[in-house]
């Protein structure tokens, strides 16, 4: 018997060493294949790993943690969506860190994350309104051409709660307003577009757009030594040709899902709760710096928090990675 088990390991060695050495060979041969050699590498690591009930108890778990990646698409109504990594067990590393302990240990788990195949940069130039409705966080979009007097009381407010937002900076704004532009990405914020000069895009010829976004962006990365990704067309108005034209400066435009009317000059408590009621998993919240935000915002983000969803830069909501998974992560 004892003899008939060596000779079924050595079988299962010899099995296992042949395919790595023809998708070593493939890999060469093929260099599509190098993208799935990594996990047929570790199919065949357990094929060679000896039979271990903790193992087993490992990949017997395994389904109830996995989840697919969700591709990038073009929503009839929301246009843009990003698309949002999948995630699935490592069983190796899993392995590795509860053999010690000897027993499975849920809390030790390692996750990987599984990128889908059609990402945003896939797809045809396009407004985007919102981040994956299966991400748990939403961000804050600050449109400045004016308001400077309630920008300080913003930040300390943002700064206080550890919070990220995209600010989306006028070109003549920046020009003229060099300091406080500069304190805006020193806290760490994101720096946009927002076009030069305040125009109604949907209106410019192509010259005037292009006009527009080079100018904005040369001031942008004269004063702050940042290449803007992002661009929101002032109030909101825009073309298939202004997307176009964004798109050929490398920038997406950016719309957004929740909007704050702050320049309608609401009461704070209810501009906060009216926000807080339509806030949603991708959510893009429209505001400015006004007196209404700078009085709301405090309750806002409490808000949010409160629904367990993590605040960010437009950067953050539209990758694919994931957040709040609560357990040991990595990325391939």
């Amino acid at each position: 018997m004892k003899g008939g088990v060596t000779v079924k390991k050595y079988m299962i060695h010899a099995l296992a060493c042949s395919c790595l050495l023809i998708i070593a060979y493939s890999a060469v041969h093929n260099p599509f294949s190098l993208n799935y050699l990594h996990s047929m590498k570790e199919d065949v690591m357990l094929a060679m790993a000896e039979q271990d009930p903790l193992k087993e108890e490992i990949i017997a778990n395994a389904n109830q943690y996995k989840s697919g990646p969700i591709d990038a698409r073009i929503d009839r109504v929301w246009k843009a969506v990003p698309g949002y990594n999948g995630v699935e067990v490592d069983v190796l590393a899993s392995y590795d860190k509860m053999k010690k302990l000897g027993q499975f240990d849920e809390k030790r788990l390692v996750l990987k994350e599984v990128s889908p195949d059609i990402h945003l940069d896939d797809l045809p130039p396009s407004p985007i309104y919102k981040g994956n409705e299966n991400k748990e966080m939403v961000s804050f979009l600050i449109n400045v051409a004016w308001g400077n007097e309630y920008i300080p009381e913003i930040l300390k407010i943002l700064n206080q709660y550890s919070v990220k937002a995209t600010f989306f900076l006028d070109g003549s704004w920046v020009k003229n307003n060099p300091q406080i532009a500069l304190m805006i990405k020193e806290e760490g914020h994101e720096i946009g577009s927002h076009a030069y000069s305040h125009p109604d895009m949907n209106t410019l010829t192509r010259e005037r757009m292009d006009e527009e976004l080079q100018k904005t962006n040369d001031v942008i990365e004269a004063t702050l030594n940042v290449t803007p990704r992002w661009f929101a067309p002032p109030s909101g108005s825009f073309n298939q040709n202004v997307v176009d034209r964004a798109a050929s400066f490398k920038m997406n435009t950016i719309l957004w899902s929740v909007d704050t009317v702050d320049w309608k000059k609401p009461n704070p408590d209810e501009m906060s709760e009216r926000v807080i009621s339509k806030v949603h998993n991708g959510a893009m919240i429209l505001m400015h710096p006004t007196e209404a935000t700078s009085k709301g915002l405090e309750r806002i983000i409490l808000g949010i928090l409160d629904k367990e969803l993590k605040i960010s830069t437009v950067t953050d909501l539209l990758a694919e990675d994931r957040a709040h998974l609560g357990v040991t992560l990595k990325q391939e």
